[in-house]
Order: C-alpha cells, then structure tokens, then sequence
C-alpha cells in the first residue's frame, strides 16, 4: 500500500512539474510541427509524445481542461487520419480520444472536427474484437453530442452497427455477445438526437427502421430490447407516431409484451411500454391504440412489482385515456386497477410511481365525469390521495387534483364527504387561496371547489369557521381576470350560505 502511495506521490509531483514547465504545450507544439510526417521514425515519437499526453491528463479533470484549450483536439484528430495504419500510433491516438471524450467541453471541439469520419473509416478496417472495442468506447461518449451523433449517422456508422449484429446475433460467444450489446445499444444512442433520429426514420421507409422492426420479433433479448427502445425513439414527433402506428407497430409491440407477461425480461417490458407510451401522445391514434387492445395488453403487468415497468405502465394508460371518456370509464371502473392505484400512491420510495398513480386516478374521473368511477375511487380509498396531490410542489398535478375533486363535489359529495372531511380539503383550500405563490389556475378552481363543498353540512361548517370571505374578497382586485370573476362569485355564493 505505502509504495502504491508514493508512486501516485511521485507521479502527481511529475505532473506538477511539467506543468509549471509549460511542458503540455511544448508536446502539442511538436505534434503539430511533426504531423504530417509518415516515416517510422517520426510516427515512434508520435507515439511517444501522445502516450507523455496520455499520462499527464489521465484521470484528472483539469489537466485534461487545460489541453482541451490549448487545441490538442485538432491535432488528434488530424493525426489519426494521417498516421490511420500505424497500429501504435492509431491506438495511442484512441486512448487520448477516451482520456478527453468524457469531458463535456471536449464535445464542441470534436464536433468543428471530421472525427465522425475518421472514427467510422478506422471501425470499418478492424477486424480483431479488441481493436474495434477501443474505437467503440471513444464512440460512446462522443455519441451523447446531438451535433456529432449526425456527423456519425452521415458518416456511416449505422451501417457497421447493423452489419455487426447481422453478424452476431446467431453466436453464443461471450465477446460476440458484449459486441452485439455494445452495437445494438449505440444504435439506439444515435436515435436520441432529433436530426439523426429523423434523418434514419427516412419517413417510415428507411432500410434502418426496416432492420430496427425486424429486431422486435427476434428471439434474443437484447435486439427485443434495443428494437423497442428505437421505436420508444423514432415516437418523438406526432408524424412519426401517426405513421407507425397506421403500419401496425403497436401489434407487434403487444406480440413482444406477450412473450414478456410471466417471469419476463424487466428492461424489455419497460422499453416495450415507453414505445407504447410515446405512440399514444397524439390524439389521432388514442382510438386506433384502444380498438386494438392495448389496455388489456398493458393491464396484464398491474402485477408487476418492478417500479420502471408499474411506471411506464401507468403513464401508458393516462396518455390512452385523455379526451377518450368511454376508456376512461371502462378503466375507472376497474376495482383491481384502481385498488393498485391506491397501492402505488404510497409508494414513498417511488416517487416516480406514486406522481403517476395519482395523475391516473385524476385523469379517471376527469376524462370519463362517471358516477361510478366515483364511487369505485372513493370505495377503494383514494379521495386522501387526491386530497394530498392538490398540495403537490407541481402546479399541473395540483390543478389535475382540484378539477377531480370539484367533480367529485358535484356528482357524488354525499359518498365522498367523510373522506373529504377526514383529508382536511376545506383547510387545504384556505392555505391555497391565502398563499400569494399559488398559481391563478390554482386559486380559480379552488374556489370553484369551495362552492361545489357547500352542499355538505358538515364541510360547509368548516367553510364558514375558516372566514373564506375575507381571502376570498381580497381576491376580486386579482389581475387574472378568470379569477377575478371567480372571487365575485364565490364571494356571493358564501354570503348567501353564510
């Protein structure tokens, strides 16, 4: 232990004083001067003068900074599309690409580069597991730059990754295995940037959406994987998700589900249902999603007890239902699902989970205004819950909150009134209505609430104790002129009851 100790001693002292000597820039300088020399001579001190780069920087933030600007960016990377044969010098170049490509202010310095070119003409030549392995993991955090996932689209990299898992996809060795992963996996990188994500899609005639389709119905677990995740992708834009959907995605994403309902893989569950999701935002394809079953498709996970799958689950059925009454209804009415729905909402650890449990539960009365989704949501518990997200620290899951229980209010107070009581809505509203930051949505259906309450006694009580009257006033001189209005109302409405 003491000596690993003193060699980092002795290694951060040398650090130090090459540092303190300028001696960063005199390496740069000297690669720059020797770079477009290709005898073995000159490429050996490449070699060397790199590998010095190498060691100075490794591991550490700053020094890796500081050659950042001082240009070296550049530099590398004309030098490897000089010296692209000499193996040593090649590999020196990668390792210093790995040691800076971390670094986000490395980014905007590759991407005024051609390093996509370079990078994808080096990953054609090899052929060695290890040697593309290296030019992979520069790849990777260079892929996470929008600007530079382009670069590589148009450079050709989609066409080594697909040729790499048509390769691979039938082996059962471990490094073919990791290879098809690692392609699979930056393919599915490259689809996060909007340009290169629509650059590929090709309007749904693409040979690599063509490829990425085939992937879902693969028996390997990877490609399901990666094939979801693409499609979870290529759903980002309404235009997409219509045409998808028209050429019957959705089917064979349900077939993929299917094959994942008992003891199934985790990550393809998650990534099949975030395909689903996305599909699901744009209003036309609600219905088309519906008819073709999807709910039951979805339903058959309310079992799982993996938050990433209860999470897209969830948010899979509230983008179904919105504005689609009669699904909301259907679904509203389920005691399973709303009884799990109760569940998650204490789902303390998940906060994920529990956010989109309650949206559900709100979105359920809102989309379907059922008087026996009601009753199934107040028989199952779940009035405090949505007592309780109407105190949320985000505005559209308090405002979601209010327009449910104002509905509630009005169609069923009489069944909900104990549990409204017992949550303390009535004092909820007054620290809503008399706080100065509550949104103007906010305090305009919180008083529409407040009058929609005065049909029950014992809450109207409450009301009156409060002395509403005197926030509600202060209100009418509001700017929002909705609210404004509203205070008028409620106002009147609480002198007359008073």
């Amino acid at each position: 232990m003491k000596i690993l100790l003193l060699h980092k001693r002795l290694e951060d002292e040398g650090r130090s004083a090459v540092d303190q000597a300028g001696g960063a820039q005199i390496v740069i300088d000297h690669l720059r001067s020797l770079c477009s020399i290709t005898d073995p001579a000159n490429e050996k001190l490449l070699t060397v003068f790199c590998g010095m780069l190498v060691n100075y920087s490794n591991e550490n933030d700053s020094l890796q900074a500081q050659l950042i600007n001082m240009g070296v960016i550049p530099t590398l990377v004309k030098l490897l599309g000089i010296h692209c044969e000499n193996a040593a010098l090649t590999e020196m170049c990668l390792v210093a690409f790995g040691n800076l490509a971390e670094l986000e202010s490395s980014k905007e310095q590759f991407a005024s580069t051609n390093i996509a070119e370079e990078l994808v003409k080096l990953f054609k030549k090899q052929i060695e597991h290890d040697k593309r392995e290296m030019v992979f993991e520069v790849l990777a955090p260079l892929a996470e730059n929008d600007a530079i996932k382009l670069q590589l689209v148009e450079a050709g990299l989609v066409e080594c990754l697909l040729e790499i898992v048509q390769q691979k996809v039938d082996s059962d060795k471990e490094e073919d295995i990791a290879e098809l992963k690692t392609a699979s996996d930056l393919m599915v990188l490259l689809l996060l940037g909007d340009e290169s994500m629509q650059k590929l899609f090709e309007g749904g005639k693409g040979n690599v959406f063509q490829k990425v389709l085939s992937w879902i119905p693969s028996n390997n677990h990877q490609l399901q994987l990666a094939g979801a995740l693409a499609i979870a992708n290529f759903a980002r834009n309404d235009g997409n998700c219509i045409h998808m959907v028209d050429n019957g995605i959705v089917e064979k994403l349900m077939d993929l589900l299917d094959r994942h309902v008992e003891d199934g893989n985790v990550t393809v569950q998650h990534a099949a249902l975030s395909a689903l999701r996305n599909l699901a935002i744009p209003v036309v394809n609600k219905a088309k999603m519906l008819s073709a079953g999807v709910t039951e498709a979805v339903l058959k996970f309310l079992k799982s007890e993996m938050p990433p799958v209860q999470f897209k689950l969830l948010g899979t059925l509230r983008m179904l239902i919105d504005a689609q009454a009669e699904a909301a209804e259907q679904l509203g009415k389920n005691f399973k699902l709303v009884e799990r729905l109760v569940e998650w909402c204490e789902a303390k650890d998940h906060a994920g989970v529990m956010g989109e449990s309650n949206r559900l539960l709100s979105a359920l009365i809102r989309h379907s205004k059922s008087k026996d989704v009601i009753k199934t949501i107040v028989q199952s518990g779940g009035v405090k819950h949505l007592v309780t997200m109407a105190t949320s620290e985000h505005v559209i899951m308090q405002n979601e909150a209010l327009v449910a229980l104002a509905l509630i209010a009005a169609l069923e107070l009489g069944i909900a009134e104990k549990d409204l009581e017992s949550a303390k809505l009535v004092q909820i509203l007054h620290r809503l209505l008399a706080d100065e930051r509550s949104a103007p949505e906010i305090k305009y259906n919180s008083m529409v609430l407040i009058c929609a309450l005065m049909g029950s006694e014992p809450l109207h009580k409450e009301v009156q104790d409060l002395a509403f009257l005197d926030v509600v006033s202060k209100l009418r001189s509001h700017e929002n002129k909705s609210v404004a209005q509203q205070a008028s109302l409620t106002e009147q409405r609480l002198a007359v009851e008073s």
